[in-house]
């Protein structure tokens, strides 16, 4: 995956323990790539 983001392995296991906020761009990507809204990949939201 932190392949496809463009960014280290390092920086996305920083994003997925909390530790760094993922950027836009980055939710914007991971969207495209799932077929799903940025609300879904939030949590804000149940609906794709």
């Amino acid at each position: 995956m932190a392949h496809v983001l463009g960014t280290s392995q390092t920086m996305y296991a920083r994003y997925e323990r909390g530790a760094n906020e993922l950027p836009i761009h980055h939710l914007l990507t991971l969207c495209d790539l799932y077929q799903v809204s940025a609300d879904y990949i939030l949590g804000r939201t149940n609906e794709k």
